[in-house]
């Protein structure tokens, strides 16, 4: 199999141009051979776990070939695995999935039963990840080269983690992955050189981190070559968190002395050792940030920006406007694709247009497998996707890495080291190219996702369940919901969820302004827990708003979509609008607006586990 690029831990020894060669030489091994390599990623993978209960427990032999895992291994969701989880989580030591001790649950972003879906890893992950990681600079150099003559000055976050009740670390992966030794004590490599220390990153108070990391991106403005967040939501948020508190940065630079607020002892150490009194400095940024307009302001605060690193593929994209707007037109680049499940490829054309970004999987990181799926282009713009149960037919359908077509769509199906048989991602990915004879792929979207913001991801059903919890409250005053839409509104920052909600009020009492604020609080209270973190803990997501329209507004919608070439017999309500035609017919037709009045209850954990403590 290609070896990784290998990495040196001396300086002196660092070759950009050399390490650039390895890396790029080792694409190219991989993507000239990719079923090659798949078929030695799944060898390998069942050689490793050939004893493991999971697989025994579907009749699957020791040394079984590729053809014979396809046919006996049947294609699953997460609830198909969830009691292995829990038994897992639980504390049982067994090899149930994989040979190797699952070392800690990485939690998802996707959930099941309104908790984070945990997916079990193992050590060896870590250096998988690593691995992908240090394919982008080098892909990248290629199109900006001397990138490694300055910093990246990447605004990097911690999540809160808990424990499950057998004593395993349940955080998000990208927590996993900063809190590791392949990060925190990374070797030389002046691609890593970033402008935050890790010990803002590593810090646990996401003021403290944010405003420690704004404050060195600042004192250094000079040599930041390039800028980004993983997710384009947390880049806006911090450019929105320099709009309210430039001028206390202001002084902290002005002045040499870091602000009090900044309690964290480590932090207030790294940052001193950036932050050195300069008074030309705080003009300066004074004389920008006072503008009445910001527009380009990272252009005109970090004057040697190459481009604007973040993830603006499917839900993100609603954010490209405004990333426009801030940075003056710099180039948005995407450069990976990864989950919690397993990090998948890379993007060879960094520099291309955000709708046409696409991303080559990278063959050696695990095994994977594609389930055609069918679109249906309408007003939701929805996609069919095959039951959560394949029937035998329809495992079949299942194609190799190596022999997917170009322009058809696929659900991604993942076998991973770490205990993941034939797993369903959920993405749907379109196949553009090819890089030698490995495919390229489009994200297309994440299977039956409605509204999201940040990382939150609310399906139609959960939604349902939301509303209807909520309309009880208008119970008492003889009021029903006619119909209702959603919209995921990123004008306001954070951005957050709005209802559109026609009633039929056949009572005579007025429904006081707090009976709608307790209906916007009790679908909050309904969402996931991944929506409730984003509310209540990460603040990225701001509180829900209810909009009340005119009767008839549906039937307005409905001739519209009509209009549009919708079918009559057809058509059913969509819910959720993104379309700006839509979107401005319910806002002109609003009566009034409620916004919840507090935050979801969210503790880190499953709500299982902390009823157990």
């Amino acid at each position: 199999m290609p070896e990784a690029p290998k990495k040196s831990l001396n300086p002196s020894d660092y070759s950009v141009t050399e390490q650039n060669k390895k890396a790029l030489q080792f694409i190219e091994d991989v993507t000239s051979k990719p079923d090659e390599v798949q078929r030695r990623v799944l060898a390998e993978i069942l050689s490793q776990n050939a004893c493991v209960e999971y697989l025994r427990r579907h009749g699957l032999q020791p040394n079984s070939d590729r053809e014979t895992f396809k046919k006996i291994m049947p294609v699953i969701t997460y609830e198909d695995i969830h009691t292995d989880i829990n038994r897992i989580a639980n504390g049982d030591k067994s090899p149930i999935l994989c040979s190797k001790p699952i070392s800690e649950f990485l939690t998802s972003s996707g959930t099941s039963g309104g908790e984070r879906k945990l997916m079990p890893t193992i050590e060896d992950e870590l250096g998988r990840r690593s691995l992908l990681y240090s394919l982008l600079m080098p892909v990248m150099n290629q199109f900006v080269p001397g990138l490694d003559k300055g910093k990246g000055m990447y605004f990097l976050f911690i999540k809160s983690e808990a424990k499950t009740p057998g004593g395993l670390v349940a955080r998000p992966v990208l927590t996993s992955y900063y809190k590791s030794s392949h990060f925190k004590d990374r070797p030389y490599d002046p691609y890593t050189n970033y402008t935050s220390p890790n010990e803002a990153i590593l810090c646990p108070d996401s003021y403290q981190s944010m405003y420690s990391q704004l404050l060195c991106g600042l004192c250094l403005h000079n040599e930041v070559l390039r800028v980004g967040a993983v997710f384009a939501s947390g880049f806006i948020r911090a450019i929105r968190f320099l709009e309210k508190h430039w001028t206390l940065l202001c002084n902290d630079i002005r002045t040499g002395t870091l602000n009090p607020q900044i309690t964290d002892p480590s932090v207030r150490e790294a940052v001193m050792k950036i932050l050195k009194p300069n008074i030309k400095l705080a003009d300066f940024i004074e004389h920008e940030c006072s503008k009445r307009l910001w527009q380009g302001i990272i252009t005109r605060l970090w004057p040697n920006t190459k481009y604007v690193d973040v993830i603006v593929t499917g839900t993100m994209s609603q954010y490209i406007p405004t990333l426009d707007y801030y940075s003056n037109g710099l180039p948005l680049v995407c450069t990976m694709y990864a989950s919690s499940e397993c990090y998948f490829g890379v993007n060879l054309n960094p520099l291309c247009k955000p709708n046409v970004v696409s991303y080559t999987l990278i063959p050696n990181m695990a095994y994977f497998e594609f389930l055609p799926v069918n679109r249906n282009n309408g007003v939701t713009n929805s996609v069919t996707v095959p039951k959560k149960s394949l029937n035998e037919k329809e495992q079949q359908e299942l194609v190799d890495l190596a022999d997917v077509k170009i322009g058809q769509e696929y659900e991604l199906v993942v076998t991973t080291y770490a205990g993941l048989y034939r797993y369903r991602v959920g993405d749907v990915l379109r196949v553009a190219g090819f890089k030698n004879k490995a495919p390229q792929f489009n994200f297309i979207c994440r299977k039956n996702v409605v509204l999201s913001i940040d990382s939150d991801k609310t399906d139609e059903v959960e939604l349902q369940n939301a509303v209807k919890n909520a309309v009880s409250h208008l119970m008492p005053f003889d009021t029903t919901l006619v119909e209702y839409t959603s919209y995921a509104d990123t004008t306001t920052i954070p951005g957050h969820y709005i209802l559109f909600w026609e009633l039929s009020v056949n009572g005579s009492t007025a429904i006081p302004p707090s009976v709608f604020e307790d209906c916007c609080f009790a679908v909050e209270e309904s969402l996931n827990s991944v929506y409730r973190q984003g509310r209540a803990s990460d603040k990225s997501i701001g509180p829900l708003e209810i909009k009340i329209v005119e009767n008839g507004t549906f039937d307005k919608l409905m001739d519209y979509a009509i209009s549009l070439g919708a079918s009559i017999n057809q058509y059913k309500t969509p819910r959720c609008v993104k379309f700006a035609p839509i979107v401005e017919l319910l806002n002109s037709r609003v009566v009034s607006k409620y916004f919840s009045p507090k935050c979801p209850k969210w503790v880190a954990g499953h709500r299982q586990w902390n009823n157990m403590n």
